[in-house]
């Protein structure tokens, strides 16, 4: 018992939505894998790749949450560097030799083991960015030097990922602009940031609608991906079912009907049928599949895990008196549940396709390993609290038993209270 103690450290309640999450990973990806499968040729294989993966998941959140969160101020020191080198070679490799996979390239493969380089610096800006607004705060706020280096790494992370993976600079650059707001930057600022996104989006959709979706611009490949999820996301014409082309917009059909022929309580597990049908079951839309076996209290309950993450969160960080672990535990909080809400949007209908997997459920390598990382930076995190928890107890203990017999010996006793009596007489 004392051994588990010592390895399941930090936040118990962090631990448990985090083997929860586990839990339902291995259980839908091994129903949403049957493509994999198929192609394969090997039933165990997927699932005993991916359950590898999370074990390996596991020891990093171990190893993460016995490290003391002042360590963690020094990783943007090296990730940032490495991130802007890996993420240049990623992209000019895409360029040059046209290596993509389902059209971006994304991926980088170093002796037989390929990863996102993506992933790696969404966490050394939420870690900069953290150690950015601790380290410029003033009394009235964040120092006005915190957004100037907060836009300055941030926007060479986002201009490097945002050709081939536009869903993730946008959702860094929304995770940032949230921590930067509890981080006290001023609003003035704030605001006039939005209005240069908004501009910028403008020109954006102006771009993609403008420009030939053959055109052979450099970093514009995507052009005509973009233009065909924004129109199919914005058209309001509605087609009759007998009309309804399935093939032509095949994700969002099945993953609608996977939703639809749902229940209160699902197929149950192992049951899906869209699951054959659904390209990317296994990661993007495996929310789908989540709803269609494990029914509305299915998904409902998966909703509520990381809604309950954020909640934990943010107690952990109110607990916190340092300024550098409270920004960094909401930022990997914020950027978790956001990343994972997109998910369930895009799986609903409520947002247009995008390649972001649900955070600890779906199946990946890189995504599942950061994913894993950042629990163990919140539980490390929680493990600071809890000290000063303990510390604040000690201290109220020792204050009691100091008080305590000064009362005694103020408080008079029946004797001395007799005495006084026969005393007057």
């Amino acid at each position: 018992m004392d051994l588990v103690k010592n390895i399941f450290k930090g936040d118990k309640v962090i631990w448990i939505i985090f083997l929860c999450l586990c839990l339902i990973s291995i259980i839908e990806v091994f129903s949403a894998a049957s493509t994999l499968t198929y192609k394969s040729g090997d039933h165990w294989g997927p699932i005993t790749q991916h359950s590898v993966i999370l074990m390996v998941g596991v020891v990093v959140v171990v190893f993460m949450h016995n490290i003391p969160y002042k360590w963690f101020q020094v990783f943007p020191v090296f990730l940032i560097p490495l991130s802007l080198v890996l993420l240049a070679l990623v992209t000019l490799m895409g360029v040059l030799t046209g290596d993509r996979v389902n059209g971006a390239a994304r991926w980088m493969t170093f002796f037989g083991v390929q990863f996102q380089p993506s992933e790696l610096a969404k966490m050394a800006v939420i870690i900069a960015v953290s150690f950015i607004l601790s380290k410029k705060q003033d009394d009235e706020g964040a120092n006005p030097k915190a957004f100037k280096y907060i836009m300055y790494i941030t926007g060479a992370i986002c201009i490097l990922i945002a050709p081939e993976n536009l869903s993730t600079a946008m959702l860094l650059f929304g995770v940032v602009f949230l921590m930067m707001f509890i981080g006290r930057v001023a609003m003035k600022k704030l605001l006039s940031l939005i209005g240069i996104l908004a501009l910028g989006a403008g020109l954006m959709v102006a771009v993609v609608f403008v420009v030939p979706e053959n055109s052979e611009l450099p970093f514009l490949h995507r052009l005509s991906t973009w233009k065909s999820r924004i129109t199919n996301f914005t058209s309001k014409e509605e087609v009759p079912a007998a009309k309804f082309d399935i093939d032509k917009d095949a994700q969002i059909a099945h993953a609608r009907i996977a939703i639809a022929t749902s229940n209160v309580v699902g197929k149950a597990p192992g049951n899906s049928v869209q699951r054959d049908f659904l390209s990317q079951a296994f990661s993007d839309f495996i929310y789908a599949i989540i709803v269609e076996e494990l029914g509305l209290l299915g998904g409902g309950f998966v909703t509520m895990l990381y809604i309950w993450l954020l909640i934990r969160a943010g107690r952990i960080a109110k607990k916190c008196e340092r300024t550098f672990p409270a920004f960094l535990v909401m930022g990997i909080a914020l950027m978790l549940v956001s990343q994972a809400l997109l998910n369930m949007m895009v799986a609903v209908g409520l947002f247009p396709v995008t390649g972001q997997p649900l955070p600890l459920i779906s199946k990946g390598g890189t995504s599942t390993l950061i994913n894993c990382a950042y629990i163990g930076m919140i539980l490390s995190v929680s493990r600071y609290t809890a000290k000063l928890d303990e510390e604040k107890e000690k201290n109220n203990q020792i204050q009691m038993e100091i008080v305590a017999p000064d009362e005694e010996a103020a408080e008079p006793t029946s004797e001395m209270l007799n005495s006084d009596a026969e005393f007057e007489e």
